[in-house]
């Protein structure tokens, strides 16, 4: 067999994905993979039930059905402080994920150099292997997960085409303050680069803490691409919908890259989401209440199983240390990874290993989620309770 591609040999495949199989055969309750055990707004539903008689069926415009467009310009406008034109600003995407790929591949040539923060999302390290360009970390430093403008600078000093910020940042539930922002902003003008963002929690922000678009900070606009998704705020990730907007020169180069990876993302549930894009500010209110309360459940039955864990600031994740059982002599020599999957076996829950996730060697930390029912959320702590045991 002929050889293949260098590139496929640098990195795996998602863990966070290769969790929620190794969960599925042992029946565990997936805490791993981020998404909800729950319907979507019966809105949407109703929308694509009707949708499923009407159409459309057949291709939408490549970059984005017109209405659907629109509706994201409204909604997107209103968060990044301007009015978003939906024919030159906004590409449609086959989800987040491919959102940040376009992003990544429109912006930088082979052999260029791009900053992620690390602790990251898993997929952009794999984006700029992909696109050919060279990632830099930056340290988020737990707990509190600060950074240092510092290294930021270097990064752009070497010649860095762009940054990518995660806010709120999966998987530790950092939320980037205005000031934090203002001084990535500040940096990226400087040294003429883009900032990426994924902002595909911006309604998982907990109070006091608030979520700001990078777009919308002074003169950031047209060094700023802004990647998101519909996945998590509507309850609707296997639709895989999502956009990326910014200036029209990038959009332009985003549109045709775009147009040759998926050609475009499903018209008719493109459609039957419309609805949900128009939902009134109510709507969002209740979205966050709702996960401010399972926050705050699970983290109390953390609390009181003992185990030590981060409060996120935002999203649906939690961090937890484990270094007091891999201390244990059963845990000996164990990587996170097996920690992982004996939970999965022996537990009954799933999780993904923390060094999926960070450039540097943290093998003590994995990353738990809360976007479940109550009921399950109830049961989960219940197994997680007999972790408990091997403390004492």
């Amino acid at each position: 067999m002929p050889a293949l591609s260098d590139r496929v040999g640098t990195f795996t495949d998602s863990v966070i994905r290769r969790m929620t199989r190794i969960s599925d055969e042992y029946g565990a309750i997936n805490l791993s993979q981020g998404f909800p055990d729950f319907d979507p707004p019966k809105e949407i539903l109703d929308a694509l039930a009707k949708v499923a008689y009407t159409g459309p069926h057949q291709y939408a415009v490549t970059y984005g059905a017109e209405n659907f467009r629109e509706a994201l310009a409204r909604k997107q406008g209103r968060a990044i402080g301007r009015t978003i034109d939906p024919d030159q600003e906004i590409v449609v995407t086959c989800g987040g994920t491919e959102a940040m790929m376009c992003a990544v591949m429109t912006i930088c040539n082979p052999g260029d150099k791009i900053l992620v923060f690390s602790p990251f999302y898993e997929n952009y390290g794999a984006d700029a292997i992909l696109s050919g360009a060279q990632p830099i970390y930056v340290p988020l430093v737990p707990p509190d997960y600060q950074f240092d403008l510092g290294i930021i600078e270097d990064g752009f000093r070497q010649g860095a085409k762009g940054i990518i910020v995660c806010n709120p940042s999966n998987p530790c539930g950092k939320v980037f303050t205005r000031e934090e922002l203002m001084g990535i902003g500040e940096l990226a003008l400087k040294y003429d680069a883009f900032v990426i963002t994924d902002e595909v929690y911006e309604h998982m922000v907990y109070a006091p803490n608030h979520h700001v678009c990078m777009a919308s900070l002074p003169g950031m606009y047209d060094h700023t691409i802004t990647c998101n998704s519909l996945s998590k705020t509507y309850s609707i990730t296997g639709w895989r919908l999502g956009y990326l907007i910014g200036p029209a020169e990038v959009v332009e180069g985003a549109k045709k890259v775009h147009d040759f990876l998926t050609v475009g993302a499903p018209a008719p549930l493109q459609e039957a989401a419309v609805v949900g894009l128009n939902f009134p500010q109510s709507y969002y209110d209740g979205l966050l209440a709702l996960y401010t309360a399972k926050r705050q459940h699970f983290l109390e039955g953390l609390d009181k199983i003992g185990l030590k864990h981060n409060i996120p600031q935002g999203t649906y994740f939690v961090m937890v240390d484990i270094q007091d059982f891999l201390d244990l002599p059963r845990f000996a020599g164990y990587s996170d990874l097996e920690f992982c999957e004996w939970m999965i076996r022996e537990i009954g829950v799933a999780a993904v290993p923390g060094s999926s996730f960070f450039r540097e060697p943290v093998n003590h930390l994995i990353r738990l989620h809360f976007a479940r029912s109550e009921e399950t959320i109830d049961e989960a702590l219940r197994r997680l309770s007999r972790m408990a045991a091997l403390l004492k």
